[in-house]
């Protein structure tokens, strides 16, 4: 086989410029295309992967039947997710969407239908379930280590989405702020706010650790700021039936966890009935509570080795060779967290608990 040809359309999300760089970087891939409507949001992963002109592009159909690719990468917009997969799915590519799933339960089964009815495959990407920390962590509850898993505890974000660019660049304080009136990830109609942008990590992880558990029914609380249309904070309680799990997002953390880690700790706590584990983003290690070692073990984080390093590592080994994807990439683990969070959604509007939506 030759390589697989790879377009990247629509950069709303900075996390394309990374994704782009994981094509480049892999031996069986090729850049074939870029496009989104504005040239400007393609200038800097153009001259950073040295793409020549004649593959960027700003019509995605005519990317598409230029280009004739096998893999097609979106980064929209959350509120336009649907709208995208839609729009490509047609032309027979593969597809690896950026997260969040989408910006609602049914848009997110739309795009499950739209891809179905092309046999080709459909991959959410989570960075989350890149980190060596929490991969650990879901060895150890699948060997068996800490028991059953009865609660997930999830404390994560960052800064805000403004302060940083593809590959962690950083933006000033000020450039931030001037961004915020234009910036989609402060407008309601595309799917802004802390809820939408992190809880769909924790809770489709957090599908992941549960073993595929579903709450019954979730309550979630949020804050948001005199002036904006979105949540910069949002605390999610899940009830199972073996329990309460606690998922919480944050943009305006005191750090960056890429950075210096901010208290709380971004990242997890699993409890299961014989231990518990801790589980912090881009921390070199875990530390493992078991009825033999109460006091606890620190435990170096698994080495991650290819097709388990990123997602185009993954999709690609999934194609090669039949390999099931990394579970929380699986659309069947996202639409869990996609029900969480459309609950969480409606339980935030209506002030009160609300059960799981079907």
């Amino acid at each position: 086989m030759g390589k697989f040809k790879v377009v990247g359309i629509n950069f709303d999300h900075m996390h394309m410029g990374d994704l782009l760089r994981q094509v480049q970087a892999h031996p069986d891939t090729e850049i074939v295309g870029i496009c989104h409507e504005e040239p400007t949001r393609m200038e800097t992963t153009a001259r950073a992967l040295a793409i020549p002109d004649a593959q960027i592009f700003t019509d995605y159909q005519r990317c598409l039947e230029s280009t004739q690719p096998d893999i097609a990468i979106l980064c929209p917009a959350t509120a336009t997710h649907g709208l995208w997969v839609e729009r490509v799915a047609p032309f027979g590519v593969h597809l690896l969407v950026e997260k969040p799933f989408a910006a609602s339960l049914a848009e997110a089964d739309a795009m499950m239908a739209a891809v179905a009815a092309t046999g080709k495959t459909l991959v959410i990407n989570w960075p989350l379930a890149w980190y060596p920390p929490h991969v650990t962590t879901k060895r150890l509850i699948d060997e068996g280590v800490i028991g059953n898993v009865l609660e997930v505890h999830y404390y994560d974000g960052n800064r805000g989405p403004l302060r940083h660019l593809a590959d962690k660049v950083e933006v000033t304080p000020a450039e931030a702020a001037a961004q915020k009136r234009q910036s989609w990830f402060y407008q309601r109609d595309k799917g802004g706010g802390s809820l939408l942008d992190y809880l769909g990590y924790g809770v489709t992880l957090g599908a992941w650790f549960h073993d595929g558990d579903k709450p019954l029914d979730v309550t979630t609380v949020v804050d948001q700021p005199a002036g904006l249309e979105v949540d910069e904070h949002s605390i999610t309680i899940a009830r199972y039936a073996k329990g309460l799990s606690k998922y919480e997002t944050r943009w305006g953390a005191f750090t960056d966890p890429w950075t210096h880690q901010p208290q709380p700790k971004c990242g997890f706590v699993v409890v299961g009935d014989q231990g518990t584990i801790s589980s912090y983003d881009y921390e070199p290690t875990i530390c493992v509570q078991t009825r033999a070692n109460p006091a606890g073990e620190v435990v170096p984080v698994d080495l991650l080795q290819p097709p388990f390093q990123n997602p185009v590592q993954n999709l690609i080994h999934h194609l090669q060779t039949g390999a099931p994807v990394h579970p929380p990439l699986s659309p069947v683990i996202c639409r869990i967290g996609q029900q969480i969070v459309d609950t969480a959604i409606l339980s935030a509007q209506r002030g009160c608990t609300v059960p799981l939506l079907p």
